[in-house]
């Protein structure tokens, strides 16, 4: 018995010892958090590239520390320089709204006064499934504003004509605000965008499949079947155009704002994900601000409703040519051949700062966002410029007995092909310029190959010359045996480079891996469907073995090849 009792005290006193060391240990932490302006820090294991989201610099796994309050990751010794943890900050302001609201209670019923009850939602959204999808969960809010990158104050000038589309589309982007609005970023949906619009067409949705739906069903009754089409194809020239500055707007408004406020990237790694989003903008902006104009000078009379565009041509013809053209020609030249890097360089940074993808996490929770990520938004763009030939096509042919509409409309779409012919050489000749560039970076400095003469070609003497093909061959070298190698055919040499541990070298064979493209003779191999034979016009005259990976390949170098030598004989050889 006397044992029993022992045992019985020892577990209380046990357990008491537990509970007092417990609330220790629960004071010493709120003592930590208090010292740590709220934040609740605990060690992390982390990779090399992860951020610190106070000094902004990597972080080894040993000095780690992330606060699961406010999802930040940072050094130890950062600790000092952090702002006060955004759920301590939530808590605080709670309670002072909780004491505000509480005195302006007493403050009422000490003045008899009765107290405003807020709307009840049912007021402000007409379902509850509507409701839920538009406001979401209210722990993801954030705490940037975005109402001013998104002002359209400035897209037509002061103009009456463009007060409608400065209206229509601050409309479709004002609920881009994150802080002061109720509706976050899901509420720019189709529909809304599509409520926005009827302010334009006074009744009618720009998501309507037709303009024939948009017009009364009477006004379309007398009217031609031929005139019906033409305004279905304009009225889906002037709605995707529409989309398309809505795209850019959140390109801007959205995601470029965001990245540089909130994620607080480098402007550079944000340019470089959106090139020439400022000048795209304006451009279109103005396009779409001509297009509304024009469609208000068809409103029919005595009739809000009903509208027939009329002499669209002139328009696209002022649109596709002149300084107009050019712009678009830079611009789109530009952003094009850089969409390749935007993306890569977008999926890396997503890959290695939390902080971005938290942002884009909740960016997308909208329904229209979700269609319209990063890439997404940047791959639009670049396709845009080709879905205007089709349209126009399509215009013409509904076009009929109005032969200066006719000319007009012929003159643009050959002026657009034109341009678009202009674009993508100019995406191509910056492609291989930029891959040049590559390669002379990756070319050991001290690489130099002796040519044909007793002369020295150096590396550097690639970039004052223009890229036109490259590719692997093999080079069939003494003892018959085969060596890969990296070819590029400049305008006027032909160079053959090889890769070891991630560095281009020239290939240093029996033969001189640079070639003088002058005169250069390109015969194929019998029997050897692969094969072909490269032969200078050198003294004595020296013959290169080269094979391709597959009898078109063989072909297209030839090709490329003969039509090189021969520019170069024409005007004469560069220089070696």
């Amino acid at each position: 018995r006397v044992c029993l009792r022992v045992c019985a005290r020892a577990r209380v006193y046990r357990s008491n010892l537990a509970e007092i060391e417990e609330k220790e240990r629960v004071k010493e932490r709120e003592k930590e958090a208090r010292s740590n302006k709220g934040h609740l820090f605990t060690s992390l294991t982390v990779s090399s590239t992860t951020l610190c989201s106070a000094c902004n610099r990597s972080i080894t796994a040993k000095e780690a520390l992330s606060c699961p309050g406010c999802n930040v990751t940072i050094h130890n010794r950062c600790r000092d320089s952090l702002a006060n943890c955004a759920k301590m900050k939530q808590k605080q302001q709670k309670l002072a709204m909780a004491r505000n609201s509480s005195a302006l209670q007493n403050v009422a019923l000490r003045a008899k006064t009765p107290v405003m009850k807020e709307r009840p939602s049912s007021a402000i959204y007409p379902s509850d499934s509507l409701r839920q999808s538009l406001l979401g969960s209210r722990r993801v809010r954030s705490g940037l504003s975005l109402a001013k990158s998104v002002s359209t104050n400035n897209i037509a000038g002061g103009s009456e004509d463009s007060v409608g589309l400065r209206r229509i589309l601050s409309h479709s982007t004002e609920s881009l605000n994150f802080r002061s609005r109720t509706l976050s970023m899901e509420s720019l949906t189709d529909d809304g965008a599509g409520v926005s619009y009827r302010r334009l067409v006074e009744g009618r949705s720009v998501q309507a499949d037709s303009w024939s739906l948009v017009v009364e069903p009477k006004f379309l009754q007398t009217l031609h079947k031929d005139l019906i089409k033409q305004q279905d194809v304009i009225y889906e020239l002037i709605q995707t155009e529409f989309n398309h500055v809505r795209t850019l707007r959140i390109m801007e408004g959205v995601y470029r704002r965001g990245m540089l406020e909130e994620v607080m990237l480098e402007a550079g790694v944000v340019h470089t994900i959106f090139p020439c989003l400022d000048q795209l903008l304006e451009l279109h902006t103005a396009f779409l601000a001509q297009l509304v104009a024009r469609r208000k000078q068809g409103t029919a009379e005595g009739s809000d409703a009903n509208f027939i565009v009329p002499n669209i041509g002139e328009l696209l013809l002022a649109q596709f040519s002149g300084q107009c053209a050019d712009d678009m020609k830079k611009v789109y030249s530009e952003f094009c051949s850089r969409h390749p890097k935007a993306v890569k360089l977008y999926k890396d940074v997503l890959t290695r700062d939390r902080r971005l993808q938290h942002f884009i996490r909740r960016a997308c929770r909208g329904p229209l966002l979700r269609r319209h990520g990063v890439p997404e938004c940047i791959l639009l763009v670049t396709q845009r410029i080709t879905k205007y030939p089709v349209l126009i096509q399509r215009i013409l042919d509904n076009t009929k007995g109005n032969d200066e509409e006719v000319r007009d409309l012929e003159r643009a779409l050959v002026l657009l092909k034109e341009l678009i012919v202009s674009v993508n050489k100019e995406v191509l000749e910056l492609e291989r310029t930029r891959r040049l560039q590559e390669v002379q970076a990756r070319l050991d400095p001290r690489a130099q190959a002796e040519v044909r003469g007793g002369g020295v070609f150096r590396g550097g003497e690639l970039l004052r010359r223009k890229l036109l093909h490259e590719g692997m061959l093999l080079w069939k070298v003494q003892g018959s045996r085969m060596k890969d190698v990296h070819v590029l055919l400049m305008s006027d040499i032909l160079v053959f480079l090889q890769e070891k541990d991630q560095k281009f070298t020239f290939a240093s064979f029996d033969k001189s891996p640079v070639v003088s493209l002058n005169k250069l003779i390109v015969r194929d191999i019998a029997n050897q469907e692969r094969g072909m034979y490269l032969i200078s016009d050198s003294t004595p005259p020296e013959m290169y073995e080269l094979h391709a990976s597959s009898k078109d390949d063989r072909r297209t170098w030839m090709n490329v090849i003969q039509q090189a030598s021969l520019r170069v004989s024409v005007r004469g050889p560069g220089i070696m």
